[in-house]
């Protein structure tokens, strides 16, 4: 990803660090973008809080200890954090906040979500962020099943998240409303990581002179 948004923003990065320990010698950074890994967040996180350096985390597969350190980073700088920074996905999860309710009686939801074989966590941030989306626009709370084994009968209260790995695949994500003879398909689909570039060069010129505060990709377009 460090390659592609070099490629993608070449009129806008005048200089460019891709080590956190580069981040101790450069003393004119403007913003951090970080689609790292989740076990160098802690770390990202003090350096950006000590130098004061708005930051994008883009990274998946964070735990509740250290999300709960990222909002305490962000009542000191401003944070973005997404797990996806698609601009399609954002407006996917503006589409299923509208529309959830609106099916929520009469159709079954499921989720499914695809990507390569590399891929270290599952579901992936992205499919659980629709599915809070799903889940904040809903009015009765829903039973969460992660895939399906054996003879499980589908509760009328349930939500299924389904995982698929294989191959080279960027990221697609599914979600299914089935109701009785009738069924709707919402689909996104990543043909190239580009489009993550692009939304996180978005993110970092939303946040270059905001105050603290936690934001997300709904921020930007509000």
């Amino acid at each position: 990803m460090g390659k592609i948004i070099k490629e993608v923003g070449q009129e806008k990065i005048v200089a460019f660090v891709d080590n956190i320990d580069e981040i101790d010698k450069n003393k004119e950074i403007d913003i951090v973008v970080d689609f790292s890994h989740f076990s160098k967040i802690d770390a990202l996180l003090d350096k950006c809080v000590e130098r004061k350096y708005p930051l994008v985390i883009a990274t998946t597969g964070l735990s509740g200890e250290t999300l709960s350190k990222i909002v305490e980073a962000s009542k000191i700088i401003p944070i973005l954090l997404s797990t996806n920074t698609s601009l399609g996905i954002s407006a996917l999860n503006s589409i299923l906040e509208k529309l959830s309710p609106k099916l929520e009686e009469n159709f079954d939801i499921e989720i499914i979500e695809k990507h390569h074989n590399k891929k270290i966590d599952a579901p992936s941030g992205t499919a659980l962020t629709l599915l809070e989306t799903i889940q904040n626009s809903l009015s009765d709370k829903y039973e969460i099943v992660y895939g399906r084994k054996g003879l499980a009968k589908r509760n009328e209260k349930e939500i299924g998240v389904h995982a698929v790995r294989g191959g080279t695949i960027v990221g697609e994500h599914t979600v299914i409303f089935a109701g009785e003879d009738e069924i709707i398909e919402v689909t996104h689909k990543a043909l190239s990581k580009k489009i993550f570039a692009v939304g996180a060069l978005k993110c970092a010129d939303f946040l270059i002179d905001k105050s603290p505060k936690l934001y997300t990709m709904k921020d930007i377009f509000e």
